[in-house]
């Protein structure tokens, strides 16, 4: 019955999916995040990010170069570089990395309109990374995330939706694991610009896996289990998992404050709540756009 169910919603999401896709564009409507500039041209960004939770801290530091075609489509190829620091208090078998990620290759789509706007991106990564480390799944993966939005002067509600066979890091969670198996993955909340440069936002998430998943463990190291996995914290007892659906399911919510002084900096502080796995995290970011800067002094 419970399979049943999670296969009947996963349907149904990518339904919607579909649903969402073909409704904003035919409205032409806004953007992805992180928003992809107007210009065409060439584009670069550097981020440096991290999240410390029970089972340690997980920093990545994420460099991409790309190329803007015209106002609607870019493109984009990258590397993250992993820095885990795992809590031997709270994680059996802890260990600390570091590494490199799966290189991405992204494609980028938006529409801005005064109605509804819309962005699409679908992304391709590279199994490059240490699975053994967590930082790959040893197979190629991607990601295809939806997003529609609509402002209200100060305030920007917004949805997402998407399907993958991986569960990515946000900009808000760089996760303990990673895992392979097929998902789809909801989100949903608003950005209110608060003054000046400084915004803060809100949002809950789902994701819905389905079939077959494996958990990659970033903070444990060694394939045995160690042991009963806390609120199904399969990361913190055995370097990978396989098992059914419930091991890759997760919920919860997030609140962030953002500020974006001169226009090329980027700085985040946030707090994500996992219900399914009752894990509380906090977490930052720090990002710089050179091409931003460029264009801004006239070169």
């Amino acid at each position: 019955m419970n399979r049943s169910f999670a296969v009947t919603t996963s349907v149904l999401g990518i339904a919607w999916l579909g649903f969402v896709t073909c409704v904003c564009v035919s409205q032409t409507a806004p953007v992805v995040a992180p928003a992809a500039k107007s210009e065409s041209g060439i584009t670069s960004y550097l981020e440096f990010e991290g999240t410390s939770d029970s089972s340690g801290q997980a920093y990545v530091l994420n460099s991409s170069v790309g190329y803007n075609f015209n106002r609607h489509f870019g493109t984009d190829v990258g590397v993250p570089v992993y820095f885990v620091r795992a809590s031997a208090t709270s994680t059996s078998g802890a260990t600390s990395n570091n590494g490199i990620g799966n290189p991405f290759l992204d494609f980028r789509l938006k529409f801005l309109n005064p109605t509804l706007s819309f962005g699409s991106k679908l992304t391709g990564f590279v199994p490059v990374g240490d699975s053994k480390l967590g930082f790959s799944t040893g197979r190629a993966t991607f990601d295809w995330t939806n997003r529609v939005e609509h402002g209200f002067e100060s305030l920007t509600p917004f949805a997402e939706v998407g399907i993958a066979n991986t569960v990515v890091d946000t900009r808000l969670f760089v996760r303990p694991y990673t895992t392979l198996g097929l998902n789809s993955h909801y989100r949903a909340g608003a950005d209110y610009d608060l003054w000046k440069f400084f915004s803060i936002g809100a949002a809950g998430y789902d994701i819905a896996p389905w079939g077959q998943q494996t958990v990659f463990s970033r903070v444990v190291h060694g394939p045995q289990s160690t042991g009963h996995a806390p609120h199904g914290r399969t990361f913190q007892n055995a370097q990978q998992t396989s098992g059914s659906a419930s091991i890759a399911s997760d919920n919860g919510f997030s609140a962030w404050i953002d500020a974006n002084p001169g226009g090329a900096v980027d700085l985040e502080l946030g707090y994500t709540r996992s219900v399914h796995y009752d894990l509380n995290a906090v977490s930052f970011g720090i990002g710089f756009n050179p091409t931003r800067l460029y264009r801004r002094n006239g070169q």
